[in-house]
């Protein structure tokens, strides 16, 4: 035999470990707790599903990734150096599982060496870190000197740079530690390296155990003292590592975690106890890990303590008024600032019966764009809510307040999907589907990021249910409510759609949905977005303040577009939460023509009957005609 190609079997040989079979070692395993109305149904929509998402997989044999829709949401990922029958050979086992394992259980992951599945009733694919993300640290150890210390290097490199890396994943080798991190490519950037930030502080603990895996919904980090992968699939991280980011993040890192001698010891002590319990468990797990918790209970203030951190609720505290109560600003013993909630509930049987399980359900919903509520207090009649606080108070003081002006178009654009969300979490994620139904911009809360945070959810549920919600002033907002809510009662997810969209409007033009005074067009906005619809001049909506370089032509269209869509008048014809977050990713995905509004026939009969009257009585009849829609 010719030495080269005996090198070439001898390398082949000794390759074979690391390359060769599926690598279907179960990591994580998750059922939701909920199962499906239609158990037979759903198992064969899943089944269905499951083909689609083959036949969307062997349709691009070298992408080793795959989505699918219909009739159920999924998403399939394989690790970028497997062979591509080796990720059909995953695919198997993993399908295989969850059928066997999950279903009719409405959304389920399953977690490999080798690669991840997941499917769920809503859309998903915008998701990065969720509740269940955990560290898998190997029992095995080794003595090797520094490798603790090399594996945090390596693990950090990979936490900053595989975000910016094409199709979300990197594999290295450094000091004899072999390392890959990945995120679903369905994600963004900024998620991508958010949900690897998490991994990372996860994966840190696990040293010197000789291997271990960080995994979560998005993304996926491993490293090892032993190949896993073949040498060919490694890249060179350092194109990818800014230099002033990179050393700015490690710095902030290290200092969370460095600070003192003191300091140093007791999160040393808390490490150790954590790993040790880490440890203790499986390296699969199973169990609820797609948000829905069992409920546990708030946190219950003295009304004492909230009475003197608001200075007896004090005007110079006061931060706002809502048809709920007033919010007040208060800062606790401990320094902490919080927001409180004055609510006007006069019904004494319905606030004892419900208050504490209403107030025990709304304190569960926790989501990076939800305002969480961190307890409560009751004294007789008064009951007070504890919020976090929000430095930056409401958007509607950025869109038309004394802050107007100042958001750029990123920032409205990230506020947006912020929104949109939470409101799928609201809707289809939360174990009970919550209707906020008084979504507008006053109710959209800023964080010290200008990331969007909706508040005030859940809060109609504390409501006597002998009170009609066309009576009142919880109802909505004038401008904002759907008419089949206004007009007939009529109560769904579509009526915090029809909302969503007005304050799309609001935040794309920089003017209030219900004021008919502002120039250049006296007419309400919804109106006026309509009929720059008609006219094919949609860009004519966009806020003055906001620079022509800031956004695609095409781009705002799009959103304006999708955002008309949402204030169709028929309920069936707007789009989920779910299918807007979709949409709002999603620049290539086709959208359905929008229909024109009800109420825009009626209001510009009204104009055109009272244009020879004066301003004022034009304005007063025109918002007689259409409260027929929007009024509470």
């Amino acid at each position: 035999m010719a030495p080269l190609a005996f090198l070439s079997i001898l390398l082949a040989i000794l390759r074979s470990p690391v390359t060769a079979g599926p690598q279907t070692n179960l990591l994580n395993l998750g059922c939701s707790q909920y199962n499906a109305s239609n158990a037979a149904s759903f198992v064969a929509d899943l089944n269905a599903t499951f083909s689609v998402l083959r036949a969307n997989l062997s349709a691009s044999p070298s992408a080793l990734f795959a989505t699918a829709s219909r009739p159920v949401y999924s998403l399939f990922q394989c690790r970028d150096y497997l062979s591509y029958s080796d990720c059909l050979a995953c695919f198997s086992v993993a399908a295989g599982r969850l059928l066997s394992t999950c279903a009719p259980a409405n959304g389920a992951r399953v977690i490999y060496d080798g690669c991840i599945l997941r499917y769920e009733s809503a859309a998903f694919f915008d998701q990065g870190s969720l509740i269940g993300n955990a560290a898998l640290c190997s029992n095995r150890t080794t003595p090797a000197a520094g490798f603790s210390a090399d594996v945090d290097e390596l693990m950090l490199d990979l936490s900053l740079a595989t975000a910016r890396i094409g199709r979300y994943f990197a594999a290295a080798v450094r000091d004899g530690v072999y390392g890959v991190a990945q995120c679903v490519e369905t994600v963004t950037e900024g998620t991508c390296g958010d949900c690897l930030a998490v991994a990372y502080g996860n994966i840190k603990g696990c040293p010197p155990a000789a291997e271990a895996r960080a995994v979560d919904a998005g993304c996926f980090m491993r490293y090892s003292d032993q190949a896993f992968f073949p040498a060919n699939q490694t890249v060179d991280l350092t194109p990818f590592l800014d230099s002033a980011g990179s050393s700015s993040k490690k710095g902030a890192i290290i200092g969370g975690v460095s600070g003192g001698v003191g300091a140093l010891m007791i999160l040393s002590l808390v490490a150790f106890l954590w790993i040790r319990k880490s440890r203790k468990s499986t390296m699969h797990q199973r169990g609820n890990i797609l948000g829905a918790t069992e409920l546990q209970g708030p946190l219950n203030f003295r009304y004492r303590d909230l009475k003197a951190a608001t200075d007896n609720f004090s005007e110079m505290n006061k931060l706002g008024e809502g048809g709920f109560g007033d919010v007040y600003k208060g800062t606790l013993k401990n320094g902490k600032i919080v927001a409180v909630k004055r609510l006007m509930i006069t019904e004494a049987s319905r606030a004892q019966a419900s208050f504490q399980s209403e107030v025990k359900l709304i304190s569960n919903v926790h989501h990076r764009h939800l305002v969480r509520l961190l307890g409560c207090s009751s004294k007789g009649l008064e009951l007070l809510l504890v919020f976090e606080y929000m430095a930056n108070s409401s958007l509607d003081k950025f869109l038309f307040g004394q802050n107007r002006g100042t958001l750029n178009w990123k920032q409205r654009f990230d506020i947006i999907v912020g929104i949109a969300r939470g409101l799928a979490y609201l809707h289809e994620e939360f174990h009970v589907c919550i209707i906020h139904r008084d979504i507008k911009s006053s109710n959209i809360l800023l964080d010290d990021n200008f990331q969007a945070r909706i508040a005030d959810f859940g809060l109609a549920r504390l409501l006597p249910s002998d009170q009609s919600h066309l009576s009142t002033k919880f109802a909505g907002t004038l401008g904002y409510t759907a008419p089949e809510y206004a007009i007939h009662g009529q109560l769904s997810e579509k009526v915090d759609t029809y909302s969503f969209g007005v304050v799309v409007l609001e935040i794309i033009s920089g003017r209030k949905s219900n004021d008919i005074h502002l120039e250049p067009v006296t007419q309400y906005l919804l109106e006026w977005a309509w009929k720059l619809y008609e006219e094919d001049v949609l860009l004519d909506l966009v806020d003055d303040t906001l620079k022509p370089n800031e956004y695609q032509p095409e781009d705002m269209k799009r959103i304006i577009e999708i955002a008309l869509l949402c204030t169709q008048s028929t309920v069936v014809a707007r789009p989920t939460m779910s299918e807007v977050v979709v949409l709002l990713l999603s620049k290539g995905a086709p959208l359905v023509q929008p229909t024109r509004p009800v109420f825009i026939d009626a209001t510009s009969r009204v104009r055109g009957d009272t244009s020879s009257s004066s301003g004022s009585a034009s304005a007063s009849q025109a918002t007689v005609s259409i409260s027929q829609f929007s009024a509470r």
